[in-house]
């Protein structure tokens, strides 16, 4: 569980980094590439970046992975032998109840993450921009603007296309990793909704 442990990317991270990159410098050129400033989401905003024709990646810390409190850098069985109640936290369904060790609720991401969201939609207002962030902050992005109860599997390197149209937000394609096929992807995802 990495959480906001800094990591780079890993050997397929890289490729799958290298594979979105090349999809989104085919489409529509950003205004602005966004990202969350731990390291494995900057790498490859600057990749996608520079396919786009884009100067900078303007960083955003609100963009950042849920603070997973002592739970941050254990395996998840290690994380339920050594760490019980954290992790009982973590996939609790009581919204507000924070991690411990300095964790985030779920709510407390949630609301960071669509804080930043709106904010850069509303600097952009119709325009296109890209913004490289985790899986748990897509999650939490998913649940809030669906109001469902599970955001089911979310891949990494996946592309996830949303827009906010008078004053609501539109899903218009989820979890699309079409530009993976010939790189591979991990088939498990994100399954931030279940027990591992």
């Amino acid at each position: 569980m990495q959480g906001q442990i800094e990591s780079d990317l890993n050997e397929v991270g890289l490729k799958q980094a290298v594979a979105i990159a090349e999809r989104l410098g085919k489409e529509e050129r950003p205004v602005a590439v966004y990202s969350s400033d731990l390291k494995r989401a900057k790498d490859t905003a600057l990749m996608i970046a520079k396919t786009c024709f884009c100067p900078e990646v303007i960083e955003v810390p609100d963009l950042k992975e849920r603070h997973v409190g002592s739970l941050q850098g254990l395996y998840w069985k290690e994380g339920a032998e050594k760490e019980p109640e954290a992790y009982s936290a973590f996939f609790s369904s009581q919204n507000d109840l924070e991690i411990p060790g300095g964790g985030e609720s779920f709510d407390q991401l949630a609301d960071r993450s669509m804080d930043a969201l709106e904010q850069i939609a509303k600097k952009h207002k119709g325009e296109r921009v890209i913004v490289v962030t985790h899986g748990g902050v897509l999650r939490a992005i998913y649940l809030r603007i669906t109001q469902a109860s599970s955001a089911g599997k979310l891949l990494n390197a996946s592309v996830n296309v949303v827009h906010l149209r008078d004053q609501k937000w539109i899903i218009d394609s989820w979890s699309d990793v079409s530009h993976l096929s010939s790189v591979g992807f991990l088939q498990r995802g994100f399954d931030g909704d279940a027990k591992p």
